[in-house]
């Protein structure tokens, strides 16, 4: 990471205090069910967003992008309002509110940051800004704060500094992955488990294809199907969909009012039960398994959530045509990316298969890369 410490020294005319990286995220399975307190499953990718930073004791913090075509972005700490529209920069220094708020004395901070996760392709790029951001001024500034406790103070700068209502899945798969594992985690109480993920040793390949396109519609889709599920739940009377069981699904369907609702409770509940299904098929060491499951996941997010688009659903029928073991959207869909399950030898052929595919629909070429289980967020530097 030497050349993001000179990107530093150039731009502040000091040396950092140290370099740190966080990861993306790509999820197996439990899709929208972070927000209803349930189960996901996702692993860190080796695409990271990485930060050189320094401290300061004068209230100031400047925040540069290696990305972004702009100028460095100056802001005292003690001005930080939420949903400010600082742009980019409301991701970090959300964080640095975020802090202030719980407590933590931040007194300014020099940083620079530069990012391999691609953006706008459902892998958790904001995610990886602010994991990254907290556990360095974690560090430079000595806070005592665990990993989750640190991602938690992450979703919060997002919910509350953005503005954007997500789960904990993001922040909690950058932080606490481990490489050759998924993570099984619960998100109503954090409780984790690394599950290994060692799908070479089993001839297979997953495979992560970014559709490069995101549609407008998904913009206010996530926090809709947020407040459908939040119904659900009321009209079960249910502190959250966590609490309902996947055998009492068909009796609480009919409690529901609403078509939709009952399509989104459908949906979250089923997911549930399918992040409980691929974890049973781990531990029985029947990777391949997964691959059907993953196909029923998209199935459900397509037709009860409503959330695919045809792009994502191009990569999955054409990947699955073309002989792969499985394949479903992830993340929060309308574009963004989609996950393949394919045995070695027909990574070539479904890739080729993908790519005719696009270019016969007269879409822009997909991005196709190997999805591998990678450490979560560290000091590098």
């Amino acid at each position: 990471m030497s050349e993001v410490a000179a990107a530093f020294r150039e731009l502040y005319g000091t040396e950092p205090d140290g370099v740190w990286a966080a990861p993306g995220r790509v999820n197996l399975i439990g899709e929208y069910t972070d927000f209803n307190e349930g189960f996901v499953m996702p692993l860190a990718l080796p695409h990271t967003a990485v930060a050189a930073v320094s401290r300061r004791t004068d209230g100031v913090l400047r925040i540069h992008s290696a990305d972004i075509d702009g100028p460095l972005v100056e802001l005292r700490v003690d001005e930080l309002e939420p949903l400010s529209g600082a742009g980019w920069a409301a991701y970090p220094a959300g964080v640095v509110w975020a802090l202030r708020e719980a407590g933590h004395e931040v007194t300014g901070a020099d940083i620079h940051l530069t990012s391999t996760v691609p953006t706008g392709a459902g892998l958790s790029s904001s995610a990886a800004l602010e994991v990254v951001t907290a556990l360095a001024l974690r560090d430079v500034f000595q806070i005592h704060l665990s990993m989750d406790e640190l991602a938690r103070l992450a979703q919060q700068a997002e919910n509350s500094f953005v503005g954007v209502p997500c789960g904990i899945m993001d922040q909690t798969a950058s932080a606490c992955c481990t490489a050759g594992h998924v993570l099984h985690l619960d998100t109503r109480d954090l409780a984790m488990r690394q599950i290994p993920f060692d799908l070479p040793a089993h001839g297979l390949r997953l495979l992560v294809v970014d559709t490069r396109v995101k549609h407008a519609l998904g913009d206010g889709a996530y926090a809709e199907r947020r407040a459908g599920c939040e119904r659900g739940a009321r009209e079960l009377g249910v502190r959250s969909l966590r609490e309902v069981a996947y055998a009492q699904l068909p009796e609480a369907l009919v409690q529901l009012s609403s078509p939709t609702v009952r399509d989104y409770v459908r949906h979250v509940v089923s997911d549930n039960e399918r992040v409980a299904r691929v974890a049973s098929l781990l531990a029985a060491g029947d990777v391949r398994g997964v691959g059907p499951v993953l196909t029923e996941g998209h199935a459900s997010l397509r037709d009860d959530l409503r959330v695919s688009c045809a792009e994502l659903d191009l990569v999955v029928d054409t990947a699955v045509a073309a002989g792969a073991l499985g394949a479903r959207m992830t993340g929060g869909g309308f574009g963004g990316s989609a996950i393949v399950l394919v045995e070695e030898p027909a990574v070539g052929p479904v890739s080729k298969a993908l790519v005719a595919a696009f270019e016969g629909a007269g879409l822009t070429r997909p991005r196709v890369f190997e999805a591998v289980p990678s450490a979560g967020a560290r000091r590098v530097g």
